[in-house]
């Protein structure tokens, strides 16, 4: 999808999409000991390492408008025709974007082809996702999912294979992506949150709202999910990938 999505549905995004601290130290810990990072559709710039030379790379104007005060600079850009010259950085990241990219194969041969040392991808794993809310209530995000998020095994046929860590997210999660509110589902039916997950965008979600707000008003979800209320994170398919670029 291209940037002008969040041209479109990007106002207000910064404050609702704040890094978490736990899932940010997982992406500083697979950047390693780089020193120098470029961030692929890096949106506000929430996870950008601060302790690095980082240059953000990012197709939309909203969102660059929002970045903060201090933040990484900034060039308007696709992934797929990354501004830069061949090895000019140690590392390219990437978090939640690539299925927002026109080309996520060409995108990642840019990565490939301005990252010296590693490439880390933060993304979502449809395939080993069983989510509440896709599965039971809106199994159009599901379909969609399937449809625009990347296969791993196609990931590892472009770039060849990688290190993959799970990462579950907190039950308070302070990043408000698709899977954030697994265990605070009132938050789902927040037009404004919503605004800030874009699969909600391109689907029709009137009957999934009605059917999660009965069943929250009735008891019925807690008494269906009950075993998730105890617990402090869920895997519900996001993935960390890095691959180690021989020299």
């Amino acid at each position: 999808m291209p940037g002008t999505t969040y041209d479109e549905l990007g106002k207000g995004y910064a404050g609702r999409r704040r890094a978490d601290a736990r899932i940010a130290s997982v992406i500083c810990s697979a950047l390693g000991d780089v020193r120098s990072v470029v961030n692929v559709g890096a949106g506000t710039g929430s996870y950008e390492p601060a302790d690095r030379i980082v240059l953000a790379v990012e197709p939309s104007d909203i969102m660059i408008s929002q970045r903060p005060l201090g933040a990484a600079p900034c060039v308007r850009g696709s992934a797929e025709a990354l501004p830069l010259d061949c090895g000019t950085y140690d590392a390219a990241m990437a978090v939640l974007t690539i299925h927002h990219w026109s080309d996520w194969r060409a995108g990642l041969r840019e990565m490939r082809r301005v990252a010296r040392q590693r490439i880390v991808l933060f993304t979502f794993d449809a395939e080993a996702s069983d989510f509440w809310l896709t599965r039971d209530y809106f199994p159009a995000l599901n379909e969609l999912d399937r449809r625009i998020m990347p296969p791993l095994g196609a990931l590892a046929n472009e770039l060849g294979e990688f290190h993959v860590t799970p990462v579950p997210v907190p039950h308070d999660c302070t990043d408000g992506f698709l899977g954030a509110y697994w265990r605070r589902p009132h938050i789902y039916l927040d037009a404004l949150a919503r605004s800030s997950m874009s699969p909600f965008a391109r689907i029709d979600a009137a009957d999934g709202l009605r059917r999660l707000a009965s069943d929250l008003e009735s008891g019925v979800w807690h008494e269906r999910y009950a075993r998730l209320l105890d617990l402090e994170a869920l895997d519900v398919g996001y993935r960390l990938l890095r691959w180690d670029i021989e020299a």
